[in-house]
């Protein structure tokens, strides 16, 4: 028996690891490919950058406030932990419920198709055309083989202790932030052209969605609530490419210092993505005609980026860069989601094993639990499509773990704060209604991905009470 019930975490986590965790849980593949969905969506140049810059305001103030959250509570657990201390254990379930389900192991899932679908690039035979295992409406594809072992590896090397996985994010965090910036300068420097530039800012804020019939671009105005409706839907991919910044706080309990180091890093992480999400929209601007945004193949934009740049040798140059970029972001997804489980499990809310630490001082059991379910949900081919489905839940906790500074300001103020919101009580206001009129949005535009993604949500209302009910007769027995 290798294994042995350890006393806590071993704070091992300085506040350069803590920052990368954070940037590179946020950079995946997303800058590379949503701004053609974007661009379709709301028209204009000015809109594109808007929307990444509204998700980098609202993202920032979220990673602000929660710099008061992880402060007060600088245990693993993360929103779990906040969410249950504000609202109670049932509304702390339900988000721990659906990051397992679904949220963390579904993008983990997505994240690591992404890396063996750019890695076809390079290596064809890995590629989803390559099917290994055909049984009824089951297609077993290279690829699929591909980003399960990529999740299997990272998982392996997180499982060996927390220093292998930081050291990894680290040195792949700054590569690849290094990378992009190496490809936004190279863009302005020899990709540019004044022409395409100035073409694309022409009706830079006339609010237009975009469509091809036949080869030709037909644009389709829009006014009144459609209007705020696509933005909605165009920033569901900005959302989700600036998402998962707050997985440093789910190994709050590693981290050296953290009542200083959780909120720092969650405010440098943020805002260093940020700006690089903006300079690389604006570079895309300079060099690619507005159009070929909009309908770049397998919106790849990146891609088109790169040949525009580079040439015939930007595939390549782009796909090594995704590559890196995946790989990291995937590697932290993978560190942090663990602890999430491994707290609930503390609660007696999940698997009992969850709350085991092996020999290095990690939830190994957690670690490989979640590898099983991501990749079972790499198998599915249908974790794109489990994505969207809690693109609306996803809005609705943060919402609600926003509110909770609130709630607990009133009912706990006994507690240390050594960090308070900054800007409060406006800025998170601020946050609340812009993501609260974002998730009714979707809910108006998107019904047939956030309804079944609520009843997801609420799925797991019953499973808890089944739970509470087997810890009550545990209790009672023992007793």
């Amino acid at each position: 028996m290798t294994e042995e019930r350890a006393p806590d975490f071993t704070p091992r986590l300085g506040l350069l690891d803590a920052t990368m965790i954070v940037a590179g849980s946020m950079v995946g593949s997303g800058i590379f490919i949503v701004s053609s969905e974007i661009t379709r969506s709301v028209g204009g140049a000015g809109y594109l950058v808007a929307m990444w810059i509204l998700t980098g305001i609202i993202t920032i103030i979220a990673a602000i406030s929660y710099g008061e959250l992880s402060a007060m509570f600088p245990k693993a657990g993360g929103m779990y932990v906040y969410l249950r201390e504000a609202f109670g254990p049932l509304t702390g379930f339900l988000y721990g419920w659906a990051f397992f389900t679904i949220i963390q192991t579904g993008t983990i899932a997505a994240v690591g198709v992404a890396f063996a679908k750019f890695t076809a690039y390079l290596l064809p035979a890995v590629g989803e055309e390559n099917i290994l295992l055909s049984v009824g409406t089951f297609k077993l594809k290279a690829s699929q083989l591909v980003s399960i072992g990529v999740i299997v590896l990272l998982t392996y090397i997180n499982s060996k202790g927390v220093k292998n996985g930081a050291f990894i994010q680290t040195f792949l965090t700054i590569v690849k932030i290094v990378s992009l910036a190496g490809l936004i300068l190279c863009g302005f420097i020899w990709g540019a052209k004044a022409e395409t530039w100035n073409a694309n800012w022409q009706h830079a804020w006339t609010p237009v969605s975009l469509s091809l019939q036949d080869g030709q671009l037909i644009t389709t105005g829009l006014s009144g609530l459609a209007f705020f409706g696509a933005i909605a839907i165009a920033m569901k991919g900005s959302l989700f490419s600036s998402d998962s910044w707050h997985n440093i706080t789910f190994i709050a309990g590693e981290v050296k210092n953290p009542k200083r180091n959780i909120g720092l890093s969650l405010v440098l992480g943020t805002l260093i993505v940020t700006v690089i999400y903006v300079l690389t929209n604006l570079m895309y601007l300079a060099v690619i005609p507005l159009d070929a945004i909009a309908f770049a193949k397998s919106d790849r934009v990146g891609v088109v980026a790169a040949e525009y740049i580079f040439g015939p040798a930007g595939t390549v140059i782009i796909a090594v860069m995704i590559m890196i970029s995946t790989f990291g972001c995937n590697n932290g997804l993978i560190l942090s989601g663990a602890r999430v489980y491994y707290t609930m499990a503390k609660d007696n809310l999940f698997f009992p094993k969850a709350a085991v630490l092996n020999k290095y001082e990690v939830p190994a059991y957690s670690l490989w639990l979640q590898c099983i379910w991501a990749s079972a949900l790499c198998l599915t081919g249908k974790y794109n499509d489990l994505l969207a489905l809690v693109i609306f839940g996803v809005l609705i906790f943060y919402v609600l773990t926003i509110v909770g500074i609130y709630i607990l300001r009133r009912t706990r103020p006994d507690i240390p704060r050594p960090y308070k919101a900054f800007g409060y009580p406006v800025l998170p206001a601020i946050y609340i209604v812009v993501a609260s009129s974002l998730a009714v949005l979707l809910l108006i535009f998107e019904t047939r991905y956030t309804l079944p993604g609520l009843a997801i949500i609420l799925a797991g209302i019953p499973v808890y009470y089944f739970l509470l009910k087997k810890k009550s007769n545990v209790v009672s027995f023992s007793e």
